[in-house]
């Protein structure tokens, strides 16, 4: 349970230090989003 917990702290700080501010983890999200988008409708993925 604490290598778990270890893990989702390490995932936490790592997506916490990409997206700096909350306007930076919505184009994050938007872009990912983007992605699934154009990979569903059978472009480039």
């Amino acid at each position: 349970m604490r290598k778990l917990f270890v893990l989702f702290a390490a995932a936490a700080a790592l997506t916490t230090a990409a997206c700096n501010t909350v306007a930076g983890a919505g184009e994050d999200v938007s872009a990912a989003g983007t992605a699934v988008a154009r990979c569903a409708d059978g472009k480039t993925c």
